[in-house]
């Protein structure tokens, strides 16, 4: 029999000893039920900064070199090849990504060559264009991204000033407003966030910062990942931030891995498949994700996968439909 919460939220098929959680955004959440005192509690919400169905990866460079407007799909469930779904409102480069659980977000960038201020926003509930819905404070590329239960942040990148800290609501399509600033500003950053803390990573630097979404307030240096790899991407367990790949001259395949439990320095723990920069990163409940990213010469369609669950290699589970660079991440 199966057994469904008074607000019709909540689906517990005894039969297959999983509980369905509905999330707000036409879909359900599916995770194995646990019973206390006789009653069936429903695992926690997922955060933004992972998802469970689907990897999203949009806009960016193709090779031969053309920036794009595309938005690729490929599933979480199981490894596969992406498939192109829709566009963002403009070809953009150099962009990068947030989450809502609703919706994913395409933020800044360079159209071709000169920076926008744009964040457009497509629906996770159907495979359709996104829409321009708001700015940021000024034209951005280059920086890295975080995301809370409830607003999506963009900090660092070029341009003039080049420390910000943008935030904007999930909750309405309106303007993003500066709220701080990061301890050392720049691009080529890769963005991480827990439950709590919005993470920005290298840049040329070896730098680990931090910041607060509880109040609007700067970033803090609180440590230092292994090696200065500008142009990563970064994923994000319940537990562990990640930094993946990158570099500049010298193009790296590595994983490093730091906690969000302590301000404490990253470890080098595993290998891409392939040693690239400016990819991007995706992360659902288990998995950490590293889409595209440049190979000199060429850029890669390769979608790796590493666990989260063991410090060991990332496999090669899939393709994008062409490869790209530059690119942003978003996940549901």
């Amino acid at each position: 029999n199966n057994y469904i919460g008074a607000n019709g939220e909540v689906v517990v098929d005894l039969a297959e000893n999983r509980l369905w959680v509905y999330d707000g955004a036409n879909a359900y959440v599916t995770a194995a039920f646990t019973s206390q005192d006789g009653r069936y509690v429903a695992p926690p919400p997922v955060p933004s900064a992972q998802g469970v169905t689907s990897g999203y990866h949009t806009a960016g460079a193709k090779f031969p070199y053309a920036i794009r407007n595309d938005i690729e799909k490929y599933s979480f469930v199981s490894d596969g090849n992406a498939a192109n779904i829709a566009e963002t409102s403009q070809i953009r480069t150099h962009v990068h990504g947030a989450s809502s659980k609703a919706h994913g977000y395409t933020m800044g960038g360079e159209s071709p060559t000169v920076g926008v201020n744009t964040i457009d926003k497509f629906p996770f509930s159907s495979d359709t264009p996104a829409s321009d819905v708001g700015n940021l404070t000024a034209a951005k590329a280059q920086g890295s991204s975080q995301m809370s239960s409830t607003d999506g942040y963009y900090s660092g990148g070029g341009g003039s000033p080049n420390s910000r800290i943008d935030k904007f609501p999930f909750s309405s399509d309106t303007n993003a407003t500066n709220i701080g600033d990061l301890a050392s500003g720049g691009t080529g950053k890769a963005g991480q966030s827990s439950s709590s803390h919005g993470y920005v990573t290298g840049g040329g630097a070896t730098l680990l910062q931090k910041y607060p979404f509880s109040s609007d307030t700067n970033a803090t240096d609180i440590a230092d990942i292994v090696y200065a790899t500008p142009h990563a991407a970064g994923q994000s367990s319940s537990e562990n931030g990640y930094h993946s790949g990158g570099g500049n001259p010298t193009i790296r395949n590595y994983i490093q891995k730091f906690p969000f439990s302590s301000d404490a320095n990253a470890t080098d723990i595993a290998n891409l498949t392939q040693a690239r920069r400016q990819c991007t990163g995706q992360s659902s409940t288990t998995n950490g994700y590293t889409t595209g990213g440049f190979l000199a010469p060429g850029f890669a369609n390769t979608i790796d996968k590493f666990p989260f669950s063991s410090d060991t290699n990332a496999s090669d589970v899939g393709n994008l439909t062409l490869g790209y660079a530059a690119s942003a991440g978003q996940q549901i």
